[in-house]
């Protein structure tokens, strides 16, 4: 554990408590947390460091979002963890290559679609706010399965930021949920993708667990928090929070990419 100024650890449990919130909400709270970590810990830390401490905490904060929205949200489980399967295969995949390639070739790809999308919410109002109704169709749960379980699992892996958000952006399109459906559903697949990354992590060693515990405890708190907030507000809340949330990746993606 190094040496961390306490001034430090409260900024971090500050950062931790506002990133739950923000991904039960609509996902990308590593966006957040993951940046304020790179900045608190002392410089000798490896980012390997920053990254695994990140997916310890994060785990704890979707998974207490998940079981907030199992009890209060209409979610098929049976679905959720089908695609979080996937999704654990494919973070495990994913992670497994990301030492190899360059992520950097990927960004403006990533960045270019988040516009997209961020347009098409904005000029789509209805997005989101009107759900299917009747059974899923196999065909629509094994596309959910390749995009949103195998694909952005591996990206999750392989890169990571605002994968909670084109979890439900994913998830609404696939398979027809509104914005809040697709927000817990997107909860239980994160949880896996979550895990996968994590095992390489600790297996590499590269977790400060007692720094983990301490954020995970704040990261809980907001996570069950968000949850609870989404599901009182709606889908229109949510996507003002989506919209928001699209922008400030796009932001942070490009600023890495043209300006650090």
């Amino acid at each position: 554990m190094p040496d961390i100024p306490l001034a430090a650890v409260v900024v971090l449990c500050l950062a931790a408590l506002a990133a739950g919130w923000i991904d039960a909400v609509v996902g990308g709270g590593g966006l957040l947390l993951l940046p304020a970590l790179l900045l608190g810990l002392p410089g000798s830390t490896p980012a390997a460091t920053a990254l695994g401490t990140n997916k310890a905490v994060a785990i704890v904060g979707t998974t207490g979002a998940a079981v907030t929205y199992v009890r209060r949200a209409p979610v098929d489980v049976p679905t959720a963890a089908r695609i979080g399967l996937a999704a654990l295969a494919g973070s495990m995949g994913g992670a497994f290559f990301a030492a190899g390639m360059s992520t950097e070739v990927l960004k403006p790809v990533i960045m270019a679609v988040l516009v997209g999308v961020g347009a098409f919410v904005i000029f789509r109002p209805d997005f989101g706010t009107a759900p299917a109704t009747g059974p899923l169709p196999p065909r629509r749960i094994l596309a959910a399965i390749g995009i949103a379980g195998v694909g952005i699992g591996f990206y999750d892996g392989l890169i990571g930021p605002g994968t909670g958000t084109f979890l439900v952006l994913a998830l609404t399109a696939v398979l027809r949920l509104d914005l809040v459906q697709a927000s817990a559903n997107a909860k239980i697949v994160n949880c896996c993708t979550n895990a996968g990354a994590l095992a390489m992590f600790a297996w590499q060693g590269a977790v400060l667990w007692q720094l983990a515990l301490l954020l995970a405890a704040f990261n809980l708190a907001g996570g069950t928090l968000g949850a609870r907030t989404a599901l009182k507000r709606g889908s229109g809340f949510v996507r003002v929070v989506l919209l928001v949330t699209v922008v400030g990746l796009v932001t942070k993606m490009a600023y890495e990419q043209w300006v650090a």
